[in-house]
């Protein structure tokens, strides 16, 4: 199981990279850099906490997961 820090930093890390490709598609269609940075705020915000509280249940769910085999 991973720790909540390692949660945040992947969501943090995955986000930065997912809103530079939201405001650049914005900026591409408006040509409004206000408009680009206004959504990708937007869309980080409620994004990063969807993010987080997916990752944080999946940790929790045992289907696939296969207990290590021991190693001599």
């Amino acid at each position: 199981m991973e720790t909540r820090r390692r949660s945040i930093l992947k969501a943090i890390s995955w986000r930065a990279i997912a809103t530079l490709i939201t405001v650049a598609v914005v900026y591409m269609f408006t040509g409004e850099v206000k408009s680009a940075l206004t959504v990708g705020l937007a869309d980080t915000t409620i994004k990063f906490g969807a993010y987080f509280f997916h990752e944080r249940t999946w940790s929790k769910i045992r289907y696939g997961i296969r207990p290590p085999e021991d190693r001599i």
